[in-house]
């Protein structure tokens, strides 16, 4: 009898942990986050910006994306990345994967770049089909247990606490603005614009 009580508990663990992150999932993303000293500004529609002297960097995000090759977000330093924190089984994600198709083709000549953060899809044919059928050419690393999403954001930055979550790293890889809630074209522009003009 304790033998199937251990694995009832890591699983009880581990939904709890899953559960913690996406406990303002499909919310209105309103929260400014990371607590302290932080100088977010959080603007209209939720999007909160650190100013430029004030930036940090992520910490290591890399791993395996969905198609099974390497990918270090620190490679991309020199252009705009804006990280797309979603699941095949969230309705708001498949909602704003549309616009992030369109913008992410008609952003790349600008120096901007996206990868998908793609959290707990337990299989990657349900994640592989959903960029199929929303037109996602961009890579998506895999990150079924959050991994990434818990240790690859220091603490105090505008780190990611929903899914959707979306993140914009200026050319300097450091991180710049966040949203936690579902985007439309124009309010991603609104994150990525202000970077493209920055010198």
């Amino acid at each position: 009898m304790s033998h199937s009580r251990a694995p009832r508990a890591a699983l009880l663990t581990a939904l709890v942990a899953a559960g913690a992150l996406t406990l303002s999932a499909c919310g209105d993303g309103g929260k400014s986050g990371g607590g302290g000293d932080t100088n977010f500004v959080t603007g209209t529609g939720g999007i909160a910006t650190v100013a430029k002297g004030e930036r940090q960097s992520p910490d290591k995000l890399a791993g395996e994306t969905l198609d099974g090759k390497q990918l270090d977000v620190a490679d991309l330093k020199g252009k705009i990345v804006v990280l797309n924190v979603w699941g095949s089984w969230c309705g708001p994600c498949r909602a704003e994967a549309r616009y992030f198709s369109e913008v992410a083709k008609e952003t790349k000549e600008q120096g901007v770049e996206f990868v998908g953060i793609n959290t707990r899809d337990p299989k990657k044919q349900k994640a592989l089909n959903f960029e199929k059928d929303y037109g996602i050419e961009y890579p998506s690393l895999y990150d079924p247990i959050g991994k990434l999403i818990v240790n690859g954001f220091p603490k105090g930055t505008l780190n990611p606490q929903a899914i959707p979550t979306t993140i914009v790293l200026d050319r300097d890889g450091k991180i710049a603005a966040r949203s936690l809630k579902a985007l439309d074209d124009k309010e991603l522009r609104k994150m990525i614009d202000p970077l493209i003009a920055e010198k």
